[in-house]
């Protein structure tokens, strides 16, 4: 059973997405910046009306039913907390608004702070509290509302890094068997809290699947990046060749393109080798870039690269050793061919998004 049923456009945002969420399910909703993750988020909430379509959450079709009234709780980037409110109060705040007396609500809330670890600063207001405490009481109110439905967005964007581990390990035990929506830009977080993977981009959905599946076959520009992968677009021709006349070879997955069709070339940067000319020797893909960035990373170095005229840029990364660039003397704005193996190319079909071109209006296939 679709515990969330979403299936809706605004039209003033260009955003038009169909998701489904089933009961106990968990949904990473992933996407660049301005991609429409936070307006979907907004809709299910009702504090963004839709230009057309539908949303329901439980079968109930939430058209017309103001926010508070909808069974869905919403944790934003900031804990935005009641600041002339404890910490108990604001966590209780969510059962007495559904009617529940003032001490079955405060019990409600000591035992939603006890189970987020923060019960010993119930009595604090927000100003007392660090960034990470205020994001654990704001989790606690929220669950303490009972929603249906919970939305995520971005919760540990605002937290530290010595913080962000706790609370995602924290949320990871209370999201068990709950539904949920997160909206995040770490890979971490879609394979430690979500069951599937939605990818937006441009207000359309462009990929979706388990999360391990996507992570480690990703179809678009953004899984890959943030799956840490190189992923080159174009049309399948014996060979993946883009648009600026890239040409990438690689081994056809169980779902190959066919003549023509749309297809991604998905390989690791740890299989790729950068050279000041290219080697002879086995077939292999030679890539001519400029080198953007050389990045530390532990024992190695990440070199980022751009392939391609400046009209039709793809992105690219290798994973080097501190000798190799060194020993290539590797600077930004250097010319270099990135080398990687056929063998280590996997070919898939692209995906195309599930709505119509940016700018349609309508709700559709």
């Amino acid at each position: 059973m679709s515990d969330l049923l979403y299936d809706a456009a605004v039209t003033d945002r260009d955003v038009a997405v169909r998701l489904r969420v089933d009961e106990g399910e968990t949904v990473a909703l992933l996407g660049p910046n301005g991609a429409g993750k936070s307006t979907v988020l907004g809709v299910i909430a009702g504090l963004v009306p839709s230009s057309t379509g539908q949303v329901s959450v439980g079968g109930r079709d939430l058209a017309g039913v103001p926010p508070h009234l909808r069974e869905v709780a919403l944790l934003a980037q900031e804990p935005l907390l009641f600041p002339h409110l404890t910490a108990a109060d604001n966590v209780a705040f969510g059962p007495r608004s559904r009617g529940v007396g003032r001490h079955e609500a405060r019990a409600a809330a000591h035992a939603w702070l006890e189970r987020v670890g923060v019960a010993a600063l119930a009595h604090r207001r927000p100003h007392q509290l660090s960034g990470g405490q205020a994001q654990r009481v704001a989790i606690a109110r929220a669950l303490a509302a009972e929603p249906r439905l919970l939305l995520l967005d971005e919760p540990m964007a605002a937290l530290d890094v010595d913080v962000a581990p706790a609370l995602r390990h924290l949320l990871r035990t209370v999201l068990a068997d709950r539904t949920a929506i997160v909206v995040t830009h770490d890979a971490l977080d879609a394979l430690l809290l979500a069951d599937r993977v939605v990818v937006v981009e441009a207000g359309r959905v462009v990929e979706e699947g388990p999360t391990a599946d996507v992570l480690r076959r990703p179809r678009s520009a953004f899984a890959a990046r943030i799956a840490g992968l190189n992923l080159v677009a174009g049309r399948w021709d014996g060979e993946v060749v883009t648009q600026g006349g890239i040409a990438v070879r690689g081994l056809p997955s169980e779902d190959p393109p066919g003549p023509g069709e749309q297809a991604v070339a998905v390989f690791s940067p740890a299989s790729v080798s950068v050279f000041r000319e290219p080697p002879g020797g086995s077939p292999r893909n030679a890539l001519p870039a400029t080198v953007t960035e050389i990045e530390p990373l532990g024992d190695r170095f990440r070199v980022r690269a751009v392939a391609g005229g400046a009209s039709q840029p793809v992105p690219l990364q290798a994973e080097v050793t501190a000798a190799a660039v060194a020993e290539l003397g590797l600077v930004p704005g250097d010319l270099v061919n990135l080398i990687v193996k056929a063998t280590e190319v996997s070919i898939h079909g692209a995906l195309r998004p599930t709505w119509g071109p940016r700018g349609t209006d309508t709700v559709g296939p």
